[in-house]
């Protein structure tokens, strides 16, 4: 039996990410780079770790050979622990082969078996593709004075934006009296973050309820919180406050990587007191050549750079040439950009070949018609010979080679 602890976290990185098309084509979206020197796992796992949380299941399914590689004994989070520590989840075998996660309910209810293991008071229920930095120990203490059942995470959305979320409706104790997944007509901007503090009897509960009803689609957003809520289970908003980006698309994950050379947005990450730990190799500091011009980006090492950058975020060990243009744009660890290549717009995967002379993207206003402009996307591996075009908003496939 291992030892009690209070909060037993539980990370949901199990998502096909198709919205991140070729990105996640080979990796869990989990796995994705992030910002030049991170994956997006960094940051619930660090603002675990940093919340004093230190028991953590990360719960995978697709494509989770890198991620599991990249977690490995969760030593970069200090999370390398006897008792406690991060453990890698995956569906469980039943008879007749894998039971595959049915729903984020489900995936939790299949693990029930990990929670009981510690015996924790309280759980977290975290999801794998947001960055942002919280502290759950907060949300913890406020769970616990309110006695509730659940608590909720949210944070104000724009109007327009609030059909795409769990809307709730709160009263002035921020009690939720009122969820809505996805509605069309919100009747309040308080979005759910998708992250959860659970009473460990209550979520056991409404799990095994859960998992005996016929036709759930076993999700928290669809199923749990609305029973919870019908039931009269006392159930409390968090506020949070901050910057938080949801990156399931190619232009959410995009936005985010540039947020992070923008002054105008709250995500600091050279923040010594609220650290984003991550499993990175050291390189040697990066190289900037005489005639380069690097300006308002962000640049990581290993890297050696001869060409222009503006404005954009490149991760280690990328190469990019002389005569080469990297505008707004997001390049992943290992791509090389060779003479002369103009990249706008774009997200360039990891190791892609950019050729000579080759042209990804472009910026909006040089286009005759502007509904044809997109972020191109390069997938990782793959080559664009010398003298090619790929369009803006096109996807190029991980390996694939695109010729003149």
């Amino acid at each position: 039996m291992a030892h009690k602890t209070n909060v037993v976290a539980m990370l949901l990185a199990g998502g096909q990410g198709s919205r991140l098309g070729v990105l996640t084509k080979s990796i869990a979206k989990p796995a994705v780079p992030y910002g030049g020197n991170y994956r997006i796992i960094d940051f619930p796992l660090s603002n675990c770790v940093n919340s004093g949380i230190y028991t953590v299941g990360v719960l995978t399914q697709y494509q989770p050979l890198e991620l599991n590689d990249y977690l490995g004994n969760g030593q970069p989070w200090d999370l390398d622990r006897q008792n406690g520590g991060v453990h890698v989840l995956s569906p469980y075998e039943a008879i007749g082969g894998a039971q595959w996660y049915k729903g984020t309910a489900n995936a939790i209810y299949q693990n029930l078996n990990f929670i009981e293991k510690y015996d924790p008071e309280y759980v977290v229920i975290l999801s794998g593709d947001h960055i942002y930095k919280m502290n759950y120990a907060k949300m913890v203490d406020f769970h616990k004075k309110n006695n509730a059942a659940c608590t909720i995470a949210v944070l104000e959305v724009p109007w327009e934006e609030a059909p795409r979320f769990g809307i709730l409706a709160t009263d002035e104790n921020n009690q939720i009296y009122e969820f809505a997944e996805k509605p069309a007509k919100p009747k309040s901007n308080k979005a759910s973050m998708g992250v959860y503090v659970f009473s460990t009897d209550k979520l056991k509960e409404y799990l095994v309820r859960d998992e005996n009803t016929p036709g759930s689609a076993n999700d928290f957003g669809k199923n749990i919180i609305p029973a919870m809520l019908s039931a009269g289970e006392k159930m409390f908003a968090f506020p949070f406050e901050g910057y938080w980006k949801d990156v399931g698309t190619i232009d959410s994950l995009w936005e985010a990587n540039l947020d992070i050379i923008n002054p105008n947005v709250d995500l600091d990450l050279s923040d010594k007191s609220w650290r984003i730990y991550s499993r990175n190799p050291m390189s040697p500091p990066h190289y900037i050549g005489k005639n380069a011009v690097v300006e308002s980006s962000s640049v990581s090492e290993g890297c050696e750079i001869e060409g222009s950058v503006d404005y954009s975020v490149i991760s280690s060990n990328v190469t990019v040439e002389e005569n080469a243009d990297i505008r707004y744009s997001v390049i992943m660890p290992g791509a090389v950009i060779k003479k002369g290549a103009k990249v706008y717009y774009s997200i360039v995967a990891e190791n892609a070949v950019i050729g000579e002379g080759a042209k990804v993207g472009e910026i909006p206003e040089n286009l005759a018609q502007p509904e044809d402009w997109g972020i191109a996307v390069i997938g990782s591996d793959a080559v664009v010979e010398g003298g090619a075009a790929v369009s803006p908003g096109d996807m190029i496939k991980s390996g694939e080679a695109v010729v003149k």
